[in-house]
């Protein structure tokens, strides 16, 4: 209540040059936190319960989620009714709606991508955002100059992209953790800065304006129809996204990664090519970074370098680790909520960054892993057998 006083309570009237005193909110605070701090205490005693019985052996935590997602029973309804929303969703709510569903497509795409850099090769990436700034203005200068389309334009700017991502990696091949945070972080505003002062170049703080829509086999729809095709054209690439990034994911590349992210001394002991793999990582994230920035330009139709702060990395690598570092589908349900989330909680502007603040403190201390973090494989070799039948 002392803490919140001066927020909850205290309100400056400018225009009749009062104070207003809302006592009401001291007495819902008060309230409203000595009852959540017995639902606080419960589930403190529920998670250490939990972690007693993983410890003593009495619940095999992986086993047990690896029989539960295995039940066809458990993921087929819920994919068919997930599917059966995605197809109907322009058609039952507004374009306003759609819009905003394809903004939140756009920062799965990222998050799975920068998921890649951080979820699965760990190296901390807070320069994510210049890749796809790179994207965006690969599509605008392209279009502005030589009249280039989107659809020749979305593999130019992923082509870019993949190139700025092994010119970012060169450099901090040697390096790890919170130095590799502040190199990529520098290349990141390089890149805005660049992109904010070359007027010849990138016409400057005024941006890029008319940067054309994409088109439908030649024909120019309206802005509601370009809107849901927009949107099924990113649930398209989302599915693309997803199949490639968990094919990556289950590949020797993606295994190779994993142990680059456990331990990379271990890793380099044992025969993995560390600068190729630190190099196939970033050139991979920033695939998809340039790839969304180029529907970034498509959708917004005018890009400037305010849209390529360093707040737009850090957003990114909050959707990785909320939904869960490594977990495909974590990040997606972490994207639609870090996304999502805010534009619905316009009814409580005065508070969304408290509600935020809140519920990222109570993923950290429950589910400090993610909303749904990724199950550890293990690999079992089961033994063939030689021509006399005996187990070789």
């Amino acid at each position: 209540m002392f803490l919140t006083f001066p927020i909850m309570v205290i309100r400056v009237n400018t225009v009749e040059n009062v104070i207003e005193w809302r006592w009401q909110n001291l007495l819902i605070v008060g309230v409203g936190t000595f009852f959540l701090s017995f639902a606080w205490r419960y589930f403190i005693k529920q998670q250490e319960a939990g972690k007693k019985k993983v410890e003593a052996g009495e619940i095999d935590k992986i086993a047990l989620s690896r029989r539960i997602f295995a039940e066809p029973k458990f993921y087929l309804p819920a994919l068919i009714a997930i599917s059966v929303f995605a197809l109907v969703f322009p058609f039952i709510f507004s374009m306003y709606q759609t819009n905003i569903m394809v903004t939140g497509l756009i920062y799965v795409m990222l998050g799975l991508g920068l998921n890649i850099v951080v979820g699965l090769a760990g190296l901390l990436d807070l320069g994510y955002v210049a890749f796809y700034a790179v994207g965006a203005y690969s599509y605008a200068l392209l279009n502005y100059h030589f009249g280039i389309g989107f659809w020749a334009a979305l593999p130019i700017g992923a082509g870019i992209g993949t190139l700025f991502g092994v010119l970012l990696g060169f450099p901090v091949l040697r390096l790890r953790g919170d130095y590799l945070a502040i190199v990529t972080l520098g290349f990141g505003e390089i890149i805005r800065l660049i992109l904010e002062n070359w007027n010849e170049f990138s016409f400057g703080p005024s941006g890029i304006a008319n940067i054309p829509r994409p088109s439908f086999f030649g024909i120019q729809l309206s802005l509601q129809d370009a809107t849901t095709y927009m949107y099924y054209l990113m649930i398209l690439l989302v599915l693309f996204t997803i199949f490639v990034v968990n094919r990556l994911q289950n590949s020797r590349i993606g295994r190779a990664w994993i142990a680059l992210r456990e331990d990379e001394v271990a890793c380099e002991a044992m025969g993995v090519d560390r600068r190729k793999t630190k190099l196939t990582a970033f050139a991979l994230g920033a695939t998809w970074a340039g790839m969304a920035g180029v529907i970034f330009a498509a959708k917004t139709t005018f890009i400037n370098p305010a849209s390529f702060t360093i707040w737009e990395s850090i957003i990114i690598l909050c959707i990785v680790v909320l939904g869960g570092m490594g977990s495909i589908i974590g990040v997606i349900v972490g994207a639609f909520i870090l996304i999502l989330l805010p534009e619905y909680l316009r009814a409580f502007s005065e508070y969304r960054m408290l509600i935020f603040g809140a519920m990222l403190v109570l993923m950290m201390v429950f589910r400090p892993g993610g909303i749904v973090s990724d199950v550890r494989r293990t690999y079992k070799f089961e033994g063939g057998q030689t021509n006399n039948g005996k187990n070789q």
